[in-house]
């Protein structure tokens, strides 16, 4: 797995910055600095999920505010069911135990524990919010996981909007269905072929 630096600034990164290390025991393969603090979560996504090559972790505002709040980002309207298949969950807040022995690790145990309790196929709802933390999104590869980290974010934004304006919105089943089927579903005919 490759992964950016622990700590080092984003403007001076460049890609012999970036870190390797073993999929399976997390010790670096190759790089000169220490890999991020989250490799450990990034590590439990991999290995859980054949389908996920590129993870991101963010601190965007509107999907922060809904992590701190402790709440999913509801699914309520086509931009939303476009990109992820239903709400976008919110884990339980991880105990004082699991994060004084091994909070990374048991970030990413908490993500795939949310994932399972509800039956979320990850690459249907490819994110979620950590509660009190912030939001993780993931992809077929490193620019898709960026692109729904950005669409998360978004839809995050829209949320809160909705919301302030009206409470009890929601989106009916079959409009969910019909947006994210089009595009994702075995009979999809969204965009060119």
């Amino acid at each position: 797995m490759v992964i950016k630096p622990s700590g080092v600034d984003y403007n001076g990164m460049c890609p012999d910055d970036m870190v390797v290390v073993d999929l399976m025991t997390g010790k670096i393969v190759e790089g000169r600095w220490k890999p991020s603090s989250d490799t450990a979560t990034h590590l439990e996504l991999y290995r859980r999920y054949e389908k996920i090559a590129g993870v991101v972790h963010t601190h965007s505002i509107n999907a922060v505010a809904f992590a701190q709040a402790g709440m999913c980002i509801p699914s309520l309207g086509t931009t939303h069911a476009d990109y992820f298949y239903g709400d976008i969950p919110c884990t339980r807040e991880l105990t004082e135990k699991e994060v004084n022995e091994a909070y990374e690790l048991n970030t990413g145990k908490v993500i795939v524990e949310t994932l399972d309790q509800l039956a979320v196929e990850p690459m249907a709802v490819p994110g979620i919010l950590v509660k009190k933390h912030g939001p993780f999104a993931w992809g077929k590869n490193p620019a898709d996981a960026v692109y729904n980290a950005v669409v998360l974010e978004r839809v995050a934004e829209m949320g809160i909007k909705t919301l302030a304006l009206n409470p009890q919105a929601s989106i009916a089943r079959y409009v969910l269905d019909k947006h994210y089927m089009r595009k994702h579903g075995s009979n999809a005919y969204y965009g060119q072929k």
